[in-house]
């Protein structure tokens, strides 16, 4: 038997190897995945051209992955710099590299970017359209715009963010109800403002069967983009992302029908208390498609912290449901992150990836936390360093206030409390003088 997509294999009981990786690194029984492949609630982005793929499955019961933003624009257009920051996360352990360029040699990035990295490779491609094209907004041309999509299939990436839920309906919606932030997807509000100049449906809405057929030859998976996630707390839950809410839900089937992996986008900026609600009517409205959320920044007055913000309400989403995790850094609403401030996004997002599998019961994460808190026990430094999310960090920590006692840091001292006890229970002398 033959097979386009891994869903279309899935389907077929067709064990392909990328299944067997994933199952290998989830611990997980292939035939539990491949039923669940098969029903779109789990993922294998993998595009055919994409060779030097380390595969990852997205999805129920898998580790929650997290996804690393970067990419050339005409305020930063030398590759050298992005392409530092994709080694650097790969190195840090980052399944998911979205290429954001938007001005520039963008191609070139892209199939460099490709090449070097074992990482899932996502696109917008509504971001390269206008560069790509050369053209005004105004001025493209609904099958342009389904062309950029092709030349990001034929170039090897995995995913892409399609905006196919903001069409004409949900755009009188947002103007009837109104909001404080309006759009703030970059590639929403494009598409949002070319339906307002050209009067035309969004292309990717109308023409929906044409962009499943281009994903489909290539195995892209899609990542149906939420134009009206909510900019600020006070957006959220509203009639607009309600309303494009249902339409992914639509679209996840039709892509579906042709074996064409699907993943949901989510929100955006929500209060604390909103956020178990939403992931659960998003699994329910989207039929169980694994859920991709940015953030949710949980409060919007801390600028230079969304890291921070985005951390909490990644751990309270993915512990409800939610799949994937794009990081956020301290740079958010600010400026293009540095070096410095993508991996502080990264640990941040791994630590709400991590926190949120120990809630869901994920295989082998609360084995982790068991190791270090042994290493802690026995006062094991090393140990430590060699278990810790960030080791030169935990290292440069330890080392920058070196106790007089090995077995305690400069916090407690002899009154180490973890000493104290060894001491005690060990049945030793102790001493606190």
């Amino acid at each position: 038997m033959t097979y386009k997509t891994q869903m279309e294999a899935a389907k077929k009981g067709i064990l392909t190897e990328q299944m067997k990786k994933v199952a290998a690194k989830e611990g997980m029984d292939t035939p539990k995945l491949m039923a669940l492949m098969a029903e779109g609630r789990i993922v294998i982005p993998s595009n055919i051209h994409h060779l030097s793929l380390d595969h990852e499955g997205v999805g129920e019961g898998l580790k929650t992955k997290i996804n690393v933003n970067l990419g050339i624009s005409r305020d930063c257009r030398e590759f050298k710099f992005e392409i530092e920051k994709a080694v650097k996360a790969i190195e840090m352990g980052a399944e998911a590299i979205m290429d954001l360029s938007s001005y520039g040699k963008t191609r070139e990035f892209r199939r460099k970017l490709v090449g070097m990295s074992k990482a899932m490779i996502g696109t917008v491609p509504m971001y390269d359209a206008i560069g790509h094209l050369e053209k005004d907004l105004g001025e493209i041309k609904a099958e342009e715009l389904i062309d950029v999509l092709r030349v990001h299939a034929e170039d090897g990436v995995d995913f892409m963010t399609i905006h196919a839920g903001i069409n004409r309906k949900t755009a009188e919606r947002l103007k009837k109800n109104g909001r404080l932030t309006n759009i703030v997807s970059r590639g929403g509000s494009l598409l949002y403002a070319w339906m307002e100049l050209t009067g035309n449906e969004n292309p990717f809405y109308e023409h929906y069967d044409k962009v499943l057929d281009i994903l489909r030859a290539y195995d892209v998976t899609i990542s149906l983009g939420d134009a009206c996630r909510p900019g600020s707390i006070n957006d959220s839950t509203d009639a607009c992302q309600v309303e494009e809410l249902i339409t992914l839900g639509e679209l996840t089937k039709e892509a579906w029908k042709k074996d064409v992996q699907v993943m949901v986008e989510g929100p955006g900026h929500m209060a604390i208390n909103e956020i178990q609600a939403n992931m659960v009517l998003q699994k329910r409205l989207c039929h169980h498609a694994p859920f991709y959320v940015l953030g949710p920044i949980v409060t919007d007055i801390a600028p230079g912290y969304d890291h921070i913000t985005s951390a909490i309400g990644g751990a309270i989403a993915a512990s409800s449901g939610a799949d994937f995790l794009c990081y956020v850094t301290p740079a958010e609403h600010l400026r293009l992150p540095d070096l410095e401030d993508m991996k502080e996004g990264i640990i941040a997002a791994k630590i709400a990836a991590h926190a949120a599998d120990i809630a869901k019961g994920v295989s082998g994460a609360r084995e982790h936390d068991y190791q270090m808190s042994t290493a802690r026990k026995n006062l094991d430094w090393e140990g430590m360093f060699n278990l810790a999310l960030d080791q030169e960090k935990a290292r440069r920590y330890r080392e920058s206030s070196q106790p007089e006692h090995e077995d305690s840091c400069t916090m407690c001292g002899k009154m180490c409390a973890v000493r104290t006890m060894n001491k005690v229970m060990s049945g030793e002398k102790l001493s606190l003088d």
